[in-house]
């Protein structure tokens, strides 16, 4: 990818000042469409997201979106970026509607009629409009998650980074919001970060999977899946008995834990073939990473 079209980012290191080694050589290249980014808690996938959204300054390294330097010109980026962070603050006594309309300001929206159109387009969008007049200190969860999807989408922005999109939201919820990220997506870039690798699986063309600050994975979900094909097996051990301590993946299912484990054989007596799925894939990729990082 050229740095004139989509999200290049290279080297990028942030160690805080208490020592943690957040990042540490993040690269990416992200084009237009739903791109995702998974991986554990802890992984540094927030302060990714914070220093994309140039709310923090990286230690080393370079971002470039469409052509700019976004490191050296961080105002540049601002007026093309919707960012949705995890954790959204509402001030005490101000509607939805008003709140709104500020952001609409300082994303450059001065005429009247259009801002209030886009406005009116937005809460449509995220099924606010009818709540729009309540003050969003007292939306649930679910509704300012919404909101703040709105808030991000204001001024059409060319790159819309998301952190933990769905946490929150029932499935009638999260659906809704999958419809609206993969509509935006048809014209912008949008990253999309969490540890729910099923609004991956669901979404996203291309993903990278982080762990400890680094990219240890990247790919399409189908690449991710395919050295897993044919080498899982997968057995349902009964709440009686406890599964393996060293396996790919355990679930639970009505019938007790269902555990799958890799390898060119069925372990033993009771395993059968296993399709592997992008959430087998993603523990596969992390389970390898630790072996390198205790053979290093």
């Amino acid at each position: 990818m050229s740095q004139s079209n989509g999200l290049l980012v290279r080297g990028l290191k942030k160690t805080y000042t208490n020592g943690l080694r957040a990042l540490d050589g993040v690269e990416l290249e992200v084009g237009p469409g739903l791109y995702g980014l998974l991986g554990p808690n802890g992984a540094g996938k927030s302060t990714l997201m914070r220093t994309l959204a140039t709310l923090q300054t990286p230690d080393a390294g370079t971002i470039h979106f469409n052509g700019l330097d976004v490191i050296a010109s961080p105002d540049g980026l601002r007026r093309r970026l919707g960012y949705l962070p995890q954790q959204i603050g509402a001030y005490p006594g101000v509607t939805a509607r008003s709140l709104l309309e500020r952001f609409a300001w300082l994303k450059g929206r001065t005429d009247r009629r259009e801002r209030e159109a886009e406005m009116a387009m937005l809460l449509e969008r995220v099924n606010l409009t009818d709540a729009a007049h309540r003050e969003v200190a007292t939306y649930s969860g679910g509704m300012l998650r919404r909101f703040g999807i709105a808030l991000a989408l204001l001024g059409s922005p060319e790159l819309l980074i998301v952190d933990e999109p769905t946490a929150g939201l029932d499935p009638a919820e999260r659906n809704r919001f999958h419809r609206v990220l993969a509509d935006v997506a048809a014209e912008a870039v949008v990253l999309l970060s969490t540890h729910i690798v099923d609004d991956i699986e669901s979404l996203c063309g291309r993903l990278s999977i982080l762990d400890r600050g680094r990219v240890v994975a990247s790919g399409t979900p189908a690449e991710l899946i395919r050295p897993l094909e044919g080498r899982t097996w997968s057995r349902i051990y009964p709440r009686t008995e406890r599964a393996p301590e060293d396996v790919l993946n355990v679930s639970a299912s009505p019938e007790g834990t269902r555990a799958i484990v890799i390898g060119d054989a069925p372990p033993g007596e009771g395993y059968v073939p296993h399709a592997p799925r992008l959430d087998d894939a993603y523990h596969h990729v992390l389970a390898q990473a630790q072996l390198a990082k205790e053979a290093a």
